[in-house]
């Protein structure tokens, strides 16, 4: 299967690896980029010389097209920019804040940029100042979440902006992926569903309570800060949410 997507990037299929902080590793993203996806690394928190390292590893493994996801809350957010510039990598996706000022100097070094959006005002904002393709994802996603499922924001994302699309949210497989080439979207971007790979290096005990989750496993948290956060359901969760009241 191929769409306009893997042409952009240079993939053979139109899966993205979400780029999750501290789990997205160089061995994960090598992994599914070998595989014809777009593998991406998680900058999260790390320094420019630690993403810099991450970067060198992921080229070590692989001889196809990666990313490395930019988190924008990241006090190191400069010094990791700098080194995905420096290092010409392929593709980098932003989150938590707009990259428009960095933009040229991606482009410049034959960079794609994709940021993720949970608005359509947010998507329309970005296509304008550059980005190259945009992530839509909905609420259904792990980790932080904005307020639009993903099936009620692709089709208005897909409507308002003439970029490729990329879904993501709750798709976990070949069903959802067809459901978002039904709203629209170009691709799908998965992150939760590659956290069962091997290569993936959580502990294994975390890797069985996402096997064993079911509908109602997961709760927000976080919301009274405005960054409310998706989780599986646990003791401290729990404990969390009683303080937020």
């Amino acid at each position: 299967m191929r769409t306009a997507l893997c042409d952009l990037l240079g993939i053979d299929y139109p899966v993205l690896q979400g780029g999750m902080a501290w789990v997205a590793t160089a061995e994960l993203a090598a992994a599914v980029s070998n595989a014809g996806g777009l593998g991406i690394i998680g900058a999260g928190s790390m320094t420019g010389e630690l993403i810099t390292a991450e970067i060198r590893k992921c080229r070590a493994l692989t001889d196809r097209p990666f990313g490395v996801n930019v988190y924008y809350l990241s006090p190191f957010v400069e010094e990791v920019m700098e080194a995905v510039i420096a290092e010409r990598v392929p593709v980098v996706t932003t989150g938590a804040g707009n990259p428009g000022k960095h933009i040229e100097r991606l482009h410049a070094g034959g960079t794609k940029v994709i940021p993720v959006v949970a608005s359509v005002a947010l998507a329309k904002r970005l296509e304008r100042v550059g980005a190259d393709a945009l992530i839509a994802e909905g609420m259904e996603c792990g980790g932080h979440i904005g307020e639009i499922t993903t099936m009620a924001l692709v089709p208005q994302v897909v409507a308002a902006v003439d970029i490729p699309v990329i879904a993501a949210g709750g798709i976990a497989d070949g069903r959802g992926l067809a459901a978002a080439l039904a709203l629209g979207a170009q691709g799908v971007q998965m992150g939760t569903r590659f956290v069962l790979s091997e290569e993936c290096t959580v502990h294994p005990r975390y890797k069985e309570a996402l096997l064993k989750a079911r509908d109602r496993s997961t709760v927000v948290t976080g919301a009274s800060t405005g960054h409310p956060v998706r989780v599986l359901e646990n003791k401290l969760a729990r404990e969390f949410l009683e303080r937020e009241r």
